[in-house]
């Protein structure tokens, strides 16, 4: 049972979750990469999976398969069947292209209940719109002979706002603004676990919104791009990144001012500098413990 919010409530006034000692949370980086074609970074996505259930933040392309290569690596809770929760940051083509493949691919290969997935107002025309580009494979899959579970093409969607916008027994999770560029609704997310606190910057500028959701933060996500490497993009590009997403010596600001057990750097735009470079321009503001993610890395 979940209780879906959209006022920003205090914490106290959530139910207190109560798990075994025994349970362990689990980060799960699906893809770590951008827009940019790159065989060795996937698209944006990150699982967070808790007791054995997976909650999908954000769908690059390929995060179905890469689902199941983290399930092989010893990931738990990315099976099919428990491909059901999702939460997206935001509408940019590259945090949802993979949105598709999330709906579909696990309702034809085990997923037997609905797919509930919570992010920004847009998000219910996108998924109306992708349920009428397949409308043909429905069809056919209910009516063509094939063993379909109807259940599992259920999706729901739960456009939010800022504060608590889900909890079970596992997490409770808050949606907060960030700031990227133009979009009108961008998101970040704070996950609290019975073992951790996991925030996820998504895509978005240096903003006090991030600062003051990570305060206490186990873990903290962040996007980053290179300082150094933006100088040798042309004035257009330094323009819209500088306005879209967050330098290397600006995350280590943001880290510098929360303490996070653990910074992880993912969706890096290097722009052609030597791999550790974003990870040295972050030191300069902030000593304490930053990783870069790879694809399928479990935290």
């Amino acid at each position: 049972m979940f209780v879906f919010l959209t006022t920003m409530l205090p914490t106290q006034d959530l139910p207190d979750i109560s798990l075994p000692k025994s349970v362990i949370t689990q980060v799960v980086f699906l893809g770590t990469g951008t827009p940019n074609p790159d065989p060795h970074h996937q698209g944006p996505s990150v699982a967070i999976v808790v007791h054995g259930q997976s909650y999908i933040v954000d769908c690059g392309p390929g995060v179905v398969r890469q689902a199941s290569a983290a399930k092989a690596k010893g990931a738990d809770g990315l099976d099919m069947a428990h491909l059901t929760k999702a939460f997206i940051t935001h509408l940019h083509s590259d945090h949802t292209l993979g949105l598709p493949d999330l709906m579909l691919t696990p309702a034809v290969t085990g997923r037997e209940t609905g797919l509930d997935i919570f992010g920004p107002p847009g998000l219910q025309r996108m998924v109306d719109h992708i349920r009428e580009a397949y409308s043909e494979d429905h069809e056919v899959r209910f009516h063509g002979g094939e063993p379909a579970a109807p259940e599992a093409y259920k999706v729901t969607v739960h456009e939010v706002k800022e504060g608590w916008i889900y909890q079970d027994d596992n997490v409770r999770v808050k949606a907060f603004r960030v700031h990227h560029g133009k979009w009108k609704h961008a998101f970040g997310f704070r996950f609290e676990t019975p073992d951790r606190v996991i925030v996820l910057s998504g895509d978005t500028t240096y903003c006090q919104e991030v600062i003051d959701n990570a305060k206490g933060a186990d873990i903290l996500i962040h996007e980053a791009y290179s300082a150094d490497g933006l100088k040798k993009r042309t004035p257009d590009w330094q323009a819209y990144h500088s306005t879209y997403h967050t330098s290397g010596p600006d995350v280590g600001r943001i880290a510098a001012a929360v303490h996070p057990k653990l910074v992880i750097l993912y969706h890096e735009l290097p722009f052609g500098q030597p791999e550790g470079e974003i990870l040295k321009e972050v030191a300069t503001a902030y000593p304490g413990p930053v990783v870069e993610a790879k694809d399928l890395d479990i935290y």
